[in-house]
């Protein structure tokens, strides 16, 4: 059975003359009644009483129009939607991302999004890259930004930027006057780690400059972070985009030596087809300011 099957059918039925529904349709007579049998030889029985002067259709037939004024009425509502998807004039996105980046990165392609397609409805998912992936592996997100590498397999990963680690202290911290130092100078400090794939580089930044770490609190909320900092609880070592927010009796300082570095992407499900709105969203991503100071974008 095809839609224009039921399309004929039903000029058929409100016309009672197959003559007068193939000029209708614009169909010589003999093909409509050739696709009329077709249609009657699939279900195995016929929908039309075939008058010479009229043809009406058999209690068969009446069922029969029935569902096909509701078929065809659900396929043009279809197609109608899926236009509209396709064309960007509806359609939803949730994307998961880590707080870092929906504070520094997101904002701007986001803007762009609202701008160009107002009639998307945007959301995202705030959480660790952990979390981010398996929203995303779970189909709950169609899109996830994390720090690599992704804590699980069987992703697409768009490499969006790496970014440096920046050490925040007390504004009354000795070092407050300095513009650099070097990790190996922090041995004795107590370090606010913030949770997460950021805090597994911090911690094998400090052990890698032969100390451990003494950690006097861990918090998955930048703001709770420079907080603790500015409060002189102790000091922290954060992406770079992390500590761009102002930061009351707070003082960032450059890492000397080898840099510590994190690098950021853009995960999808492997082998999924994005909707019309991620894909959009993806390029405007693409084309959105990158992060600087510090951040080198790759995109």
């Amino acid at each position: 059975m095809e839609l224009y099957q039921l399309e004929y059918f039903l000029e058929a039925a409100r016309q009672r003359s197959f003559t007068r529904a193939a000029q209708s349709l614009h169909l010589a007579q003999a093909a409509l009644s050739e696709q009329m049998r077709k249609l009657e030889a699939e279900f195995g029985t016929p929908f039309f009483n075939r008058g010479r002067r009229e043809t009406t259709l058999t209690a068969a037939g009446e069922v029969m129009r029935r569902h096909a004024e509701i078929l065809l009425t659900q396929a043009g509502t279809a197609r109608r939607e899926i236009h509209d998807l396709v064309e960007l004039r509806a359609g939803r996105l949730l994307i998961g991302a880590i707080p870092s980046v929906s504070a520094c990165v997101l904002p701007p392609a986001i803007a762009l999004m609202r701008r160009d397609h107002p009639r998307i409805e945007l959301s995202l998912l705030e959480g660790t890259s952990e979390q981010v992936a398996q929203w995303v592996e779970s189909g709950r997100t169609e899109l996830g930004i994390v720090q690599l590498p992704a804590p699980i397999g069987g992703f697409e990963e768009t490499p969006l930027f790496t970014e440096t680690f920046t050490l925040l202290v007390p504004g009354t911290h000795a070092l407050a006057n300095r513009k650099t130092a070097r990790l190996g100078e922090l041995a004795g400090e107590g370090f606010i780690f913030y949770k997460g794939r950021a805090r597994d580089a911090a911690l094998a930044a400090c052990r890698e400059a032969g100390f451990e770490p003494r950690i006097v609190c861990e918090s998955g909320e930048l703001d709770t972070i420079r907080s603790l900092v500015g409060a002189a609880l102790g000091i922290a070592l954060l992406p770079e985009l992390a500590t761009r927010a102002a930061s009351p009796n707070c003082t960032r300082l450059r890492l000397a030596g080898s840099p510590v570095t994190r690098s950021v992407a853009l995960l999808q499900r492997r082998g999924q087809s994005l909707s019309p709105s991620a894909q959009a969203f993806r390029q405007l991503l693409s084309a959105s300011s990158p992060p600087r100071n510090g951040a080198d974008a790759i995109l």
